[in-house]
């Protein structure tokens, strides 16, 4: 199974990820996360001890490996370079594992213009075509805002995109911006997940406005996300009705793939 989670800053798709990858990886399965956000958060949301968060960077920062890999400096422009770099041995080398998690961390390229040709884009659309193609039994990929990491070559690999929205116009606005660019590449399996709900009308809100995608499960607002972050410890630890809701939306996304 692939997911790929997303939404617009803040809502929570973090939370979401690191509550997914935990429930599976506590089922049995083999779970590699791969946190494909700007700001990469994904090992504080699992808990990651000092000692294993360390050992992570993010690949788009590590200037030495895509000029040895591309054959051209990061922050070029132009110019000769490899479009289809070796990045087989990415994902044991540079990802740390922590109470059966594996995480690798991609970072962004902070280069203006989605159509970027540049040897640091070139490494990150080779590895995540890569991940997609894995026999990985669950890759979690937290994303943005957005579908830049996605193209039409693997978009058939990516079993469902889960948007995580809150009860606010602006949040249900950017998932409607997001199926679109989802559709426009054809990817249509995509599902709501309601975050930090406090009653039922928040819920009814979510699915009353949802711009056409179904819901999958709501996340009960909870104050001990924020609590599980300062102490440093997995979310999935701090919260059961969290983990519960997450073991809920984990088996309504395994049973249709099982059947």
């Amino acid at each position: 199974m692939k997911l790929a989670i997303t939404g617009k800053g803040g809502v929570g798709k973090t939370t979401l990820s690191a509550l997914l990858a935990q429930v599976f990886a506590d089922q049995g399965y083999k779970v590699l996360a791969v946190d494909a956000d700007p700001s990469p958060c994904l090992a504080g949301a699992l808990g990651f001890p000092e000692d294993i968060k360390s050992k992570l960077s993010p690949i788009s920062e590590m200037d030495t490996l895509i000029e040895e890999r591309t054959g051209a400096k990061p922050g070029t422009v132009g110019g000769f370079f490899t479009l289809n770099p070796k990045v087989d041995d990415i994902p044991e080398r540079f990802s740390a594992e922590y109470r059966n998690v594996r995480l690798l961390e991609m970072g962004s390229v902070d280069i203006g213009g989605s159509g970027c040709i540049c040897p640091e884009s070139a490494m990150l659309k080779t590895l995540f075509t890569h991940l997609l193609f894995r026999n990985d039994e669950v890759l979690l990929l937290d994303m943005y805002a957005g579908v830049e990491h996605l193209g039409r070559a693997t978009v058939d690999f990516v079993d469902a995109m889960l948007i995580v929205v809150e009860p606010t116009k602006r949040s249900l606005g950017t998932a409607s911006q997001i199926k679109k660019l989802a559709n426009d590449i054809g990817l249509s399996k995509l599902w709501l997940v309601g975050n930090k709900i406090r009653n039922d009308d928040e819920a009814d809100f979510i699915r009353n406005e949802s711009p056409g995608i179904e819901v999958l499960g709501y996340l009960p607002a909870d104050m001990r996300v924020q609590e599980a972050d300062r102490l440093g410890v997995p979310v999935y630890d701090m919260s059961p009705a969290l983990k519960n809701e997450a073991a809920r939306i984990a088996g309504s996304l395994l049973n249709p793939v099982n059947d």
